[in-house]
Order: C-alpha cells, then sequence, then structure tokens
C-alpha cells in the first residue's frame, strides 16, 4: 500500500508548525491551554461554582480551585454516569475511562470527552507516529497494519446512554475510519472481555496479516506473542511478522520486560517506543528513538502544575508551573483538562531530564505501589487484603512486604509477599487464597490481569522468622524514628535484601 503509506505521512506530518511551537514557546502555548479551558467550562456546574468567568490569570484560578483528588470529583461523576451533563465540562459526555480504583471504590471512572478524544489522545496517537516518522523517513509503517492490545468497554447498566470501558477500548471503538482501516484485529475481537477466548481468537486472526506495528502493555503483548508462537510454531516474531517495526508501549515501566522481548523479537529493525497516555490525558512522547525520556506534551487541552513532594499530604500544597521546575527533582503531576478534571492529582512523580525542551521520566507515584504488570496495587487495596486474609484464618502479624516476580522465558510474572506473623495462620492456603480474592475484589486491574493465570500467577507468599523486619532495618540503619517498612515496591531491591539477608542468618546457624 506505497500510496497509503505517502497519504497517511503527508496527513500527520502537517502537524510540524504547532509541534515546533511547544517546543519554541512552551510558557505561552500553557498560559494559553489554562485560559482556553477556563473559557470553555465557565458555564458548567463546577465552572459557576467556582466563578470561572472572573478567573484571568494562574495566581486567581490557584487561589480559588483546590488541588484535589478522584475522591473529590466522584459525586459529580456518578451524576454524569446517569445522564446528566454540563457539569464538569459543556460537551456531552458519554464515555468513560475505567481506570484502577481508589481507597473508597474498586475503580475510577474517568471522563472522555469529544475534545479530550480528538484534542489528546487521538492527537497524541498520530503525534507518536509523526515524531517515528521524522526519524524513519524511509519506513513503511503504514504499507501493512497495526495491532492494539486494548481492552473491553460495556454499557453503563445504569444508563444505556453512557458507555465504559479500559481506555483503549474506548479509543478504538471511536477511532475515525482512516484509522480503522489501517487496525487489526476486526473491532468485535479487539474490546471482547474474556481474555483467554480474546487472546486465542486475536492470535489466529492476525497470524496471516503483514503487523508493522504494535501497540499496548507489555503484560498482555507478552501473553499474545507466546500464543502466536504456539500456534504457528515459530519462535521469532519478525517470522511471523516480517515487516514489524515499531512497539509503543507504556502503561509499566519497560524495563522488567527488555530482556524478554529480545527473546521473542530477534531482530534490530524493530524500534521501542514509550507513550505516557494515562486515564486523565495523553501526556508525554519518546520523541527520540536513541534516549528513555518522553517529551511533555503541552498542547493537548491540558494544564499542568508540578507539586513538590514536601507539599504532598498538605491542605493547601503550593504548586510549580513550567517555568519554576528544575532537572532532577521529583513532582506530584497536577493537571487539569478538557475531559473536566481541576487540578486533579494523578498519582505519578515524574523528574524533568530536560527544561529545553521539557523531557522527562516517570519517577513513582505518590503512594507505595505495584505497577510491573498494568495491576495498579496501592497501598489500601494491600493493607484491606492482608486484614481480610488475617481475620478469615485467625492470624496477626508484625509487618509485610511485597515486590513483583518478573517475566522470565519459562515463567509467568506475580507478586511475592514476605510476611512477618506474629501468629500465624490457620491454613496457609486458605490465607494466600483470601489475600489473592479480596485483590481482585477491591481492584479491576489486579483482576483483570489475575484472570485464569494468563498474565499474573497467585501470589507468592513467604513466611519470614521472628525480627527479620527489624533486623533488616537495623542493618540499613532506620530502625526507629519515623522509617518504616515500605509496604510494597515497583522493583525488587528491598524483597532481595531482606531475603539474602535471612539467607545469611540461616547460613550463620548451621
Amino acid at each position: 500500500m506505497p500510496i497509503v503509506n505517502s497519504l497517511v505521512s503527508w496527513y500527520l506530518k502537517r502537524r510540524l508548525p504547532a509541534f515546533e511551537e511547544i517546543l519554541n514557546n512552551p510558557q505561552q502555548v500553557q498560559q494559553d491551554q489554562l485560559l482556553k479551558l477556563l473559557r470553555t467550562a465557565q458555564i458548567t456546574e463546577f465552572g459557576r461554582q467556582y466563578d470561572f468567568k472572573s478567573i484571568h490569570n494562574l495566581h486567581t484560578f490557584k487561589q480559588r480551585v483546590p488541588v484535589t483528588n478522584y475522591d473529590h470529583y466522584k459525586h459529580y461523576i456518578e451524576r454524569m454516569m446517569q445522564g446528566e451533563q454540563n457539569i464538569l465540562w459543556p460537551s456531552e459526555v458519554r464515555w468513560f475511562a475505567k481506570s484502577s480504583g481508589t481507597t473508597s471504590a474498586k475503580s475510577k471512572f474517568i471522563p472522555v470527552t469529544y475534545e479530550s478524544m480528538e484534542e489528546c489522545h487521538f492527537q497524541g496517537g498520530k503525534d507518536v507516529l509523526m515524531t517515528y516518522l521524522l526519524q524513519k523517513p524511509e519506513s513503511n509503517i503504514f504499507s501493512g497494519k497495526s495491532l492494539v492490545m486494548g481492552g473491553s468497554h460495556q454499557i453503563n447498566s445504569s444508563n444505556s446512554e453512557s458507555f465504559y470501558g479500559d481506555l483503549s477500548a474506548v479509543m478504538m471503538q471511536n477511532l475515525p475510519l482512516w484509522a480503522q482501516y489501517l487496525r487489526t484485529p476486526e473491532l468485535s475481537i479487539a474490546i471482547m472481555d474474556n481474555w483467554d477466548e480474546k487472546i486465542e481468537k486475536m492470535a489466529r486472526a492476525t497470524l496471516e496479516d503483514d503487523v508493522t506495528n504494535i501497540s499496548g502493555v507489555p503484560t498482555w503483548t507478552i501473553v499474545l506473542i507466546e500464543k502466536l508462537f504456539e500456534l504457528s510454531g515459530k519462535n521469532n516474531l519478525t517470522d511471523i511478522w516480517p515487516n514489524l517495526e515499531l512497539y509503543v508501549h507504556g502503561g509499566v515501566s519497560f524495563t522488567p520486560y527488555k530482556e524478554r522481548f529480545k527473546q521473542l523479537i530477534k531482530s534490530s529493525q524493530v524500534n521501542f517506543l514509550e507513550t505516557y497516555n494515562a486515564s486523565e490525558g495523553f501526556l508525554g512522547i519518546q520523541d527520540r528513538l536513541d534516549a528513555d525520556d518522553m517529551l511533555l506534551m503541552l498542547d493537548y487541552g491540558i494544564y499542568y502544575e508540578f507539586m513538590p513532594m514536601s507539599e504532598y499530604g498538605k491542605d493547601f500544597p503550593k504548586t510549580l508551573s513550567l517555568d519554576q521546575v528544575k532537572p532532577n527533582e521529583n513532582y506530584a503531576l497536577v493537571i487539569s483538562t478538557n475531559s473536566g478534571l481541576w487540578r486533579y492529582i494523578i498519582g505519578d512523580t515524574i523528574k524533568f531530564t530536560s527544561v529545553n525542551p521539557f523531557r522527562f521520566k516517570i519517577s513513582g507515584r505518590t503512594k507505595h505501589f505495584i505497577n510491573a504488570f498494568g495491576e495498579e496495587l496501592v497501598i489500601e487495596n494491600a493493607d484491606f487484603a492482608i486484614k481480610a486474609a488475617c481475620d478469615e484464618t485467625e492470624a496477626s502479624l508484625v509487618d509485610y512486604t511485597a515486590a513483583p516476580i518478573y517475566f522470565t522465558e519459562h515463567t509467568k510474572g506475580g507478586h511475592e509477599w514476605l510476611i512477618e506473623f506474629d501468629r500465624e495462620p490457620n491454613c496457609m492456603d486458605t490465607f494466600v487464597q483470601t489475600l489473592d480474592q479480596t485483590l481482585k475484589q477491591k481492584n479491576s486491574d489486579y483482576e483483570a490481569k489475575r484472570f485464569k493465570d494468563m498474565a499474573m500467577l497467585i501470589p507468592l507468599v513467604r513466611k519470614m522468622p521472628k525480627g527479620t523486619f527489624n533486623g533488616w532495618l537495623k542493618n540499613a540503619g532506620k530502625l526507629g524514628g519515623q522509617h518504616k517498612v515500605p509496604r510494597l515496591s515497583n522493583h525488587r531491591t528491598y524483597v532481595e535484601e531482606i531475603l539474602n539477608q535471612f539467607s545469611t542468618s540461616q547460613d550463620s546457624l548451621t
């Protein structure tokens, strides 16, 4: 399809002047975004409540509108899902992106407006391809098909006129015709919610396709590739799709998966590119293939503020604008968006690698978490599940920590829990089953990844001897004061240190 390749390339590159503007005049672009957001939303219920009409500068905006989280917006969004309109944003809102939950809810439902689809998420997708083409002008990426590892969506039972589902599925359902033409498999398969059937059908439907690019979370992409190998008898993805040249990933750190993908894709022709596309908005693109940071996207209908971590948790935290940030400082992201979120703490932290232009890396979360497979497990989920397991088995504990077990060539991923009990469970199997089931009940993303052991295995729980955690804190010089055992870590550093310490102490006894 050489003509299609040329036409789509030309269409995408029309964006270049605007793209250069965000590089050359970032502060002005962001100021314009804020004023446009306020003007557009001044007639909404929220806009009238905070008198957006009289806000003409950032100072007034910060004084009047509080920094908040999902719990603050939950009651507004519930009304919107029942069909009420003009609450947070003036245009009709019918779609909601389902994301992992908070302390008070299993799932979050983020409004997806027409503007956030067109100006943010779809524009982000187009810019990913444009930046890739600028670096690879010889690319034939549009000569074949694009495969997106999307989620599922369903009709909201409260109101037949509104819909919710994974962000990727919401986007696929609303793609323009030209993009639908270039993607595979057919939509009915791509948005299925039965994952074992979906993976099987996706593999069979795409086995003979000419797939040139893949987008998706590494976890499910690996599962699909392994199914393709099973069906084809091959062990190299480019033997199945010889024209594959790009894998776009995001959602979780790619570091744990790099070696596995090298085993699955034995070819230097395939490029890897990271994006930061959250349910709340498309925020960043790795615009250089030879670097591992991302460009902050400034003209997608999002106004950014950056909260120093010393301000996190305060009732009235101070935030910084672009002209105030510094490289290598940890900031919590606060965003106002064309989906109707205002001074919203997204939950991620970033560090700028450059301020000319504004490039960054995701440095973590504002809370302890594990998100190695897209499960977004937070401390509230873990504490609740541990308590439920202890109650069920008449156990009590001293302390615990948990970390991911990464994919290998021969094993699937999961979580490893190190638990020091004061009173051990009356049945360890019941403890593990209750822990797992409660996490599924509290966290829809964890539940999806645990479906039939396809992406994650049941937790591995290790009983640790008395004194394990105090001994570890003491060795680290952190015993006492405000130092605590980290409940959840998105890396294995702490778990390996504790296991090594336990192994060493056992050796000294023998």
